[in-house]
């Protein structure tokens, strides 16, 4: 049996997630994090987009978060979520329609403030998109 440590993923509206994982992996700040048993305490802010857990009956699971922080302590790892979802909740048509009205109010912008909105949500729908990328690897995989 696998080494684990417990993992708690939670958003303000609802804890998403709570076992034992053999791994999590996440994008934060400086880029992407590998998170085993006994990792080096850590505190980062993470990017838009997927986060893995492996879970201990070695099932992969992937979540998406809008940004938020992980925190990593000698026996927990916690994922502290803006917003999440469970990846195979998500719908990719909408995911498609917001990065086509992003990038339709990045060509339109108005103002500097239009500007940034329109590139935040571009880089969330992208986000969403890449989460949901993922989940179709996973499953092509498994087949």
């Amino acid at each position: 049996m696998a080494m684990t440590v417990h993992c708690d993923i939670v958003s303000a509206e609802e804890n998403l997630f709570g076992g034992l994982v053999e791994y999590v992996v996440a994008t934060g700040e400086e880029g992407e994090l590998g998170i085993w048993p006994h990792h080096t305490p850590l505190l980062t802010r993470l990017k838009p987009g997927p986060v893995r857990v492996k879970k201990q009956d070695g099932e992969e699971e992937i979540f998406y978060v809008s940004g938020g922080f992980l925190e990593v302590q000698s026996r927990l790892v916690t994922v502290l979520a803006d917003t999440a979802d469970r990846a195979e909740n998500m719908d990719e048509a909408a995911a498609e329609q917001a990065r086509e009205r992003a990038r339709e109010a990045l060509n339109s912008q108005k103002s500097e403030m239009d500007y940034s909105r329109a590139a935040s949500e571009l880089a969330e729908a992208a986000a969403r998109l890449r989460t949901i990328e993922q989940l179709k690897r996973q499953a092509a995989r498994a087949r």
